[in-house]
């Protein structure tokens, strides 16, 4: 059973008569309650960075801010610390704690189109300072007054941007901008030091010309001082507020399950907790906060119970191409085949599907930190120098945050493999920053680089060792991270041929065209679908994203109408190479391609609701498809 803090026993908390620190102190743990609650509801969210800023920005929303003033988190993956916070405070329909990383809910990162009182959508990292110095520019050039709370993390200083930003904002003599950094000393996989140790923060701050002091993040007090003796300075704001990740959940704290090694991984940046680490973070919350009302002469919370969601096991035969699957095992072997193989990570070793090489090749393996700009560049030289680099990020982040980088080392003329994850729509969750649906269009047109998506781990151990083994030139492999069920039994592809792949189904009235998992079972589903309406159609799992061979495929489709699904935005996805290559080489055909895929931006929910919302679900093909079918003449 789940339990959450209802409306009123917020209201009676955050109107207390009483110390203020206490207070908010115990405002701040009913928030965390209520977080805890969200993310085990959503079964995923990130609960150690949540609970390491709450008391920050309980304080802040409490205490500090007033008209006319802003706070937003550039990290942005603790949202829900900052909705707990609002929809405590009624700014927020209290009803959305229900639907955290829901459709038309409260979205995994925040969403300044989705959701009222948040005021920029952040989710990609580095871009805090920047946006708080667009805010206090524009306050100036109309007159506004106002000021602006921007919280970062620390990993995340690790961004370029991050750096790029604070000289400006210090020349220009921002006042109006105090910028937050939550110190928990550790990011997505382990400890910042282990990472790329940051160093002495205050005097570099100092050195870039901002006001800057330090405080206990979690000692409202201590917090609150601090502010007022930075509030006369003239200079832009720093504050260095060091907490603990998972602050005020015992064992999701660091110290409690992170030893200092190379390899630890932290086990609460990301995911929900387990129902038996649910009770148990919930009980010791409740504890605390109960202990908090006593000293301050206020009765226990009440709780309100509530049912989880319905259970939804996971079909057992589900192909799992990254973390713990083909991926994982897939770039061992070829280490072991390749001594010239190096892998570079930024800082996503668990999700990409690195933990096992890491552990085997230790001196293969370069952790380059939340820094993609850099882990690019450094992989062309090491191609330059003669190693075959595997770089790893998401996909989201890895096709455009180094973008530019990626096409020098295109024009330099080496081979590099780029490993993008969690690639698509799905999971839809964490919203449209780690929605990746554009990278296809990003990488595109970049000289000699392949572009393959599997749909099977049969086919991603074949797309690597081809990759590593047999392609000319540079690789992007695009890789859907959710664990997915096809609905069939898929024939065991053993090589990748250059622009070809495989007929799951023969062509009749349509022939879908897809690559990866999510797009070939929607293909399949949606051909079953269409059988009940007397069409007759097949299926192509195609993994070339570019390059394609026309003239095969337009022998495939036979006549047919072509259906290409794409996992990504229509303009500049898998449609519009299928398209291009026949046009050049079977004009015919290509008159009879209809593409389907994402047209706007991507909507934050399940993933068969985010599927849906977008019409790329078996139904919503199939529904598209018959739009676009010829009405029979009456005889």
């Amino acid at each position: 059973m789940l339990r959450y803090v209802p409306a009123a026993e917020l209201d009676r908390i955050r109107t207390l008569d009483a110390d203020p620190y206490e207070r908010v102190a115990a405002f701040a743990d009913a928030c965390r309650l209520n977080a805890l609650y969200m993310i085990e509801r959503a079964g995923s969210g990130h609960p150690g960075t949540t609970f390491s800023c709450l008391d920050v920005i309980s304080w802040l929303h409490l205490e500090v801010m007033g008209d006319g003033d802003r706070y937003f988190s550039s990290k942005g993956h603790d949202a829900p610390g900052l909705y707990a916070v609002l929809t405590a405070l009624g700014r927020l329909d209290f009803e959305l704690i229900h639907q955290l990383r829901r459709l038309d809910g409260l979205p995994g990162h925040p969403d300044v189109a989705a959701t009222p009182e948040v005021v920029t959508s952040t989710g990609s990292l580095g871009m805090g300072i920047s946006k708080a110095r667009g805010f206090a520019l524009a306050d100036r050039a109309l007159g506004r007054s106002g000021h602006v709370y921007v919280l970062t993390g620390d990993g995340e200083l690790q961004e370029g941007q991050f750096w790029e930003s604070l000289q400006p904002t210090a020349n220009q003599g921002l006042r109006e901008i105090t910028a937050i950094v939550d110190r928990n000393l550790v990011q997505s996989d382990t400890w910042v030091d282990r990472v790329s140790d940051l160093g002495d923060l205050e005097e570099k701050f100092k050195a870039f010309g901002w006001a800057v002091a330090h405080c206990d993040g979690h000692d409202l007090r201590m917090f609150s001082q601090t502010l007022k003796g930075l509030r006369s300075d003239e200079r832009p704001k720093i504050v260095i507020a060091h907490t603990r990740k998972g602050g005020g959940v015992s064992f999701m704290e660091p110290e409690e399950n992170l030893p200092r090694t190379e390899t630890a991984l932290y086990g609460y940046h990301s995911g929900a907790p387990s129902s038996a680490e649910y009770e148990q973070g919930t009980a010791e919350i409740e504890a605390r906060l109960n202990e908090r009302l006593l000293v301050m002469g206020a009765g226990s919370v009440e709780l309100v119970a509530a049912e989880p969601p319905e259970h939804r096991s996971a079909p057992k035969e589900r192909q799992m191409l990254v973390k713990g699957g083909a991926y994982e095992r897939a770039i061992v072997e070829q280490a072991e085949k390749e001594p010239r193989l190096v892998v570079l990570d930024a800082d996503l070793r668990l999700d990409c599907g690195l933990v096992t090489f890491r552990e085997r090749f230790p001196e293969r393996f370069y952790e380059c930190g939340i820094a993609e700009q850099d882990m690019v560049s450094q992989a062309g030289a090491m191609a330059l120098a003669g190693l075959l680099p595997v770089v790893h990020s998401f996909a989201c982040f890895l096709s455009t945050r180094p973008n530019e980088q990626i096409y020098n080392n295109a024009t330099e003329g080496t081979k590099i493999i780029y490993a993008g994850s969690l690639a698509g729509l799905v999971p839809g969750g964490p919203g449209h920053s780690h929605q990746s649906v554009r990278d296809i269009s990003a990488l595109g047109a970049v000289p000699g680089l392949s572009l393959i998506e599997p749909f099977t781990e049969a086919e991603l151990e074949a797309a690597l060792d081809w990759a590593v083994h047999n392609a000319p030139g540079s690789v992007y492999l695009r890789l859907v991270s959710v664990p997915w069920a096809l609905g069939f039994d898929p024939p065991v592809v053993d090589e990748v041929v250059s622009g070809r792949g495989t007929v799951l189904r023969p062509a009749g009235d349509v022939l879908f065209v897809a690559a990866g998992p999510v797009m070939v079972a929607a293909g399949w589903h949606a051909a079953d679908l269409l059988a009940e309406d007397g069409v007759e159609a097949g299926l192509v799992a195609l993994p070339w994203l570019r390059d394609v061979d026309g003239a095969w495929l337009a022998e495939v489709a036979a006549g047919g109408q072509i259906v290409t699904l794409d996992n990504h935005y229509v303009t500049g996805g898998q449609g519009d190479a299928v398209l291009a290559a026949l046009a050049a080489e079977a004009p015919e055909a290509a008159s009879r391609v209809q593409k389907i895929g994402v047209t706007e931006v991507p909507k934050s929910g399940g993933n068969d609701e985010t599927l849906r919302a977008h019409g790329l679900d078996a139904g919503g093909i199939r529904r598209q498809v018959l739009e676009r079918r010829p009405v029979a003449s009456p005889s």
